[in-house]
């Protein structure tokens, strides 16, 4: 009886669920989300589990998280995975979140291949461990022909380092004769972050009560909208991406006019 119960409820809630998709996708939907996905250690604080528990947990949302943005159209989803600053982490939590790639590639590569999703990734390769480099470039080489979804990883990335760097090779361009000062505008500009193949995300989510950017997407964001939530990551589910994309469907873009 009690199975029975639990089978009914989860079919009226995948039918709401289904419902409520398609009728955000009327709308339209944000081209690019970028999510800074916060709480994993304290989930596991609150339950009194290590950190890496909270981690672990965190990937399960990221598999979910992709999907959905997949089904309801959006072109770029960039995940906020490690930043510049996290290397400060107890060693032993810096290992095994570098070792998630691995873990999570390895299972959920074949359904992203399957739902059309291209992996990508943006950050300092060079200082990630080769297991977690040769992870991201197998899972890259084998989505290169998809052409849905972008599931962009920001990983080993920090905004000002990028932002400094930019710098650096505009002035070399400069002193090599290929860019003139006239010409440096910020679409140019932009063409020498990592994300120059993609949009300025339309929408940031920050999820674990926590506001603000830290280090993230500084230059990006400059007129995305902002959605926070309490909700911490290992937690956050389909109900909450919608809920936040309901919201930017009701806010007015009006990037500086009238």
């Amino acid at each position: 009886m009690f199975n029975k119960i639990r089978l009914w409820k989860n079919q009226n809630n995948s039918s709401i669920l289904r419902d409520k998709i398609e009728e955000i996708k009327k709308s339209p939907v944000p081209e690019h989300v970028a999510i800074i996905m916060d709480g994993n250690g304290r989930w596991a604080k609150k339950r009194a589990l290590p950190r890496v528990a909270g981690h672990h947990e965190g990937m399960k949302v990221v598999r979910k998280t992709t999907m959905l943005a997949s089904d309801l159209g959006i072109k770029t989803l960039t995940l906020y995975a490690f930043s510049t600053e996290n290397w400060k982490r107890p060693k032993n939590e810096v290992d095994y979140i570098m070792k998630l790639p691995e873990e999570f590639l390895g299972t959920f590569l074949p359904e992203l291949v399957e739902n059309n999703v291209q992996v990508k990734m943006m950050g300092y390769k060079n200082q990630l461990p080769i297991h977690t480099l040769r992870a991201i470039e197998k899972a890259m080489e084998k989505t290169k022909n998809n052409d849905g979804l972008v599931l962009n990883f920001a990983l080993n990335y920090g905004s000002r380092a990028e932002i400094i760097d930019a710098v650096k090779q505009v002035v070399t361009d400069y002193k090599s004769g290929k860019i003139e000062e006239s010409e440096l505008n910020e679409e140019v500009f932009s063409s020498y972050l990592m994300t120059s193949e993609f949009p300025d995300p339309d929408l940031l989510i920050r999820t674990s009560g926590e506001i603000r950017l830290s280090n993230f997407m500084l230059w990006q964001l400059a007129y995305s909208e902002f959605w926070f939530t309490d909700v911490l990551w290992p937690d956050f589910n389909e109900e909450h991406l919608l809920e936040a994309i309901e919201v930017f469907q009701k806010r007015q873009r009006r990037f500086g006019g009238i």
